[in-house]
C-alpha cells in the first residue's frame, strides 16, 4: 500500500480554493491605513484626523474613535492646538500590523477554546482543538511579520507620493 506524502493541516484544500483572506472589520482595516497614512506621509510631524481623513478616505468621525482606541494602546500620541494632531509613538519598522488589530479589534484568532465538548467524543475534539490552537498561533505569527515599515517600503516600491494630494493653493 502506498502511502501519501503528509500534508500539513488545512493547506492543501485551501490551496484548491484559493486565497482565502482573514476577515476583518473596517474598524481594523481603517486603523492600518491611518496608521500607514501616519507612517509614510506624516514624516514624524503630527498630522491632523481631517488630512488623514481626506487622504485615506476614511470618515472621520470614525476615525476619531479610531485614533481615541490608538492612544489609549500606546500607538499613537497626540498634540492639541493649530499645529497639533496625532504621530506614532515608535519607529514605523517598531509597530506590528499585529499591534494595530490587538488594539483595535482584540485577539487576533478567530480561535476560541471550545468548553463545554457537550459530551462528544473527547479524543476527536482534543485533535481538533489542537489543530484550531495551531492555526491560531499561525495567523498570530503572520500579523507580527508586517510592520508599518514594511508597508513604507511597499509604497516607495511601488512609486507612490508622500504627502497630501492635491494640496491647497492660497492666493491673495
Amino acid at each position: 500500500m502506498s502511502r501519501q506524502p503528509r500534508r500539513p493541516f488545512l493547506t492543501f484544500p485551501m490551496r484548491k480554493l484559493g486565497f482565502v483572506p482573514v476577515k476583518l472589520s473596517n474598524k481594523g482595516r481603517y486603523g492600518v491605513r491611518a496608521l500607514f497614512d501616519l507612517a509614510f506621509h506624516g514624516g514624524g510631524v503630527a498630522a491632523q484626523i481631517r488630512e488623514i481623513a481626506e487622504r485615506q478616505s476614511i470618515p472621520p468621525r470614525f476615525l476619531e474613535q479610531i485614533f481615541q482606541d490608538l492612544r489609549r494602546a500606546g500607538l499613537v500620541s497626540s498634540k492639541r492646538g493649530p499645529r497639533g494632531g496625532y504621530q506614532l509613538t515608535r519607529a514605523p519598522a517598531e509597530i506590528t500590523l499585529g499591534d494595530v488589530i490587538r488594539a483595535l479589534e482584540g485577539k487576533l484568532s478567530p480561535y476560541t477554546l471550545e468548553e463545554d465538548a457537550a459530551g462528544g467524543d473527547t479524543q476527536s475534539i482534543a485533535i481538533t482543538e489542537a489543530a484550531f490552537a495551531d492555526l491560531a498561533q499561525r495567523i498570530e505569527a503572520c500579523f507580527e511579520q508586517f510592520t508599518l515599515g514594511d508597508l513604507c517600503q511597499r509604497a516607495e516600491e511601488q512609486g507612490v507620493k508622500r504627502g497630501a494630494p492635491g494640496g491647497y493653493v492660497y492666493v491673495i
